[in-house]
């Protein structure tokens, strides 16, 4: 039985069983019906109907104003609480006799309400889909209401169950992939604007070209995550060069070198902070080496989005000390709309301009003593090397707002991965080329790189392909 039947099977239950739900909970109104169905569905005295009644309160939901769902939101957050005193006499016997049993007392007392009320709503016909959109409007206000981030909390606990990576299927995006499913990866795009038709097919149909995406079984139409990757015969340095049609469809290339990740797009708002990238990056380098044994390199072309506003920061404190006068007087040429054609000061800008990215990807750090850049952050939790900054590599006007047009290759070098993995995530350890180091200006007093046998790059077999999960 496929997953389409079976929604569509829920779907004629609960229109069908509309009859089960008691003339009291049935009006016409919002607010208040909504939260007797929410209780309704909770205590369980609705057992039989609570398809229907799930489907009830989601489509009462969906009919909500903004402020009204914020206030279902708040009414779930006070009204759906552990007991207190079962909590106290829980604990009690737990201290008095530790044991599985009482821990499981225990457990059970501790756990919210609010996460059996979700997995009761996810009854519903689409219902996994509507629970990820009504965290997307809560995650608006979740900085600015305890309420909405003790409900988010528990959102985001089931949601990372649910979307296990056991549950994710991988498929291959191309040009006769349905229609709906090619117009939301147009609209997905994060980070390479698509900007027609035509531009997609560019992505999608040069056998040089591949688009891979993670879909989850209660949301078949819905890509999670999606990569692009271009095959090529090396390391590219500028998303020009990728972007541009190399092959055309039916061609046969040499056979290529270099896998570049060029693109990852996070699709579901309500999904934030549950990681995929690592578990797609994975499977793909799997796929990939198992079609085309010639690929040795897996590289990624990546942005550095917050570069441009960190570099103002530095520029604006005159006390700082990454940047020299010399630095500091090429560096103004970036205040001219039309500074990448300026080709006499070029060389100067360049220096200051390359040694500042390097710095900023290397050195500069949160309060949680990681990389500012969170692109940055995520690749070399997963074992990535932080391998070329490559000067003008995009020149789309976002590119030069958010970066100054700088672009960054990291390396998944999958004969050191283990250890960068180690070494950043339990020693705060950068993994950096020589190239890269020979960029920094300051004397090195951080933990900016790591052991040169670390970079050493060893013959490839399929038997090492596994990056390191987060």
């Amino acid at each position: 039985m496929n997953v389409s039947f079976l929604q569509e099977l829920l779907a004629t239950i609960a229109e069908q069983g509309r009859q089960l739900i008691p003339a009291s909970l049935s009006g016409g109104g919002k607010r208040g019906d909504i939260h007797a169905l929410a209780e309704a569905l909770l205590s369980g005295q609705g057992e039989a109907s609570g398809v229907v009644i799930a489907r009830e309160i989601l489509g009462k939901y969906r009919r909500l104003s903004t402020e009204e769902r914020r206030e279902f939101v708040r009414y779930l957050a006070h009204s759906m609480q552990p007991d207190q005193e079962q909590i106290a006499r829980a604990a009690t016997s737990y201290i008095a006799a530790p044991n599985e049993e009482t821990l499981s007392v225990l457990q059970h007392a501790v756990e919210s309400p609010r996460q059996e009320f979700f997995r009761r709503l996810n009854l519903a016909p689409g219902g996994t889909s509507e629970i990820v959109a009504l965290r997307r409007d809560l995650l608006r206000d979740v900085k600015n209401d305890p309420a909405f981030a003790r409900v988010d909390q528990d959102l985001q606990h089931l949601l990372s169950s649910w979307f296990n990576r056991g549950f994710l299927v991988l498929r291959r995006i191309d040009w006769q992939t349905p229609a709906a499913i090619l117009e939301k990866i147009i609209a997905y795009e994060a980070v390479h604007q698509i900007v027609s038709w035509e531009d997609l097919r560019r992505r999608l149909d040069p056998t040089d070209r591949r688009l891979f995406a993670f879909f989850h079984p209660s949301m078949v139409d819905e890509p999670l995550i999606f990569v692009e990757v271009a095959l090529m015969g090396e390391t590219a340095g500028s998303i020009q060069t990728v972007l541009s049609e190399r092959t055309k469809p039916g061609d046969t290339p040499h056979a290529p070198s270099t896998a570049i990740f060029y693109s990852i797009s996070n699709c579901q708002e309500g999904l934030r902070g549950i990681s995929f990238g690592n578990f797609l990056i994975k499977q793909v380098v799997e796929e990939l080496a198992r079609e085309l044994p010639s690929l040795k390199t897996f590289v990624t072309l990546s942005p550095a989005p917050q570069f441009a506003r960190w570099l103002d920061r530095v520029l604006a404190d005159d006390q700082h000390a990454v940047l020299g006068q010399a630095d500091r007087t090429a560096l103004a040429a970036l205040s001219d709309p039309r500074w990448t054609e300026a080709e006499p000061e070029s060389a100067a800008l360049k220096s200051a301009l390359m040694s500042a990215a390097a710095h900023y990807l290397v050195r500069a750090k949160s309060t949680d003593g990681r990389p500012i850049d969170p692109v940055a952050r995520f690749h070399l939790g997963n074992g990535a090397r932080l391998e070329r900054v490559n000067w003008l590599g995009d020149v789309s006007e976002k590119g030069l707002r958010e970066a100054h047009g700088m672009m960054v290759n990291y390396a998944y070098d999958l004969a050191a991965i283990e250890a960068n993995h180690e070494a950043f995530e339990n020693e705060g350890i950068v993994a950096t080329s020589k190239a890269v180091r020979a960029l920094l200006k300051a004397p090195d007093k951080s933990k900016d790189k790591v052991k040169p046998k670390l970079e050493a790059t060893k013959p490839v077999t399929t038997k090492q392909l596994a990056l390191p999960s987060r």
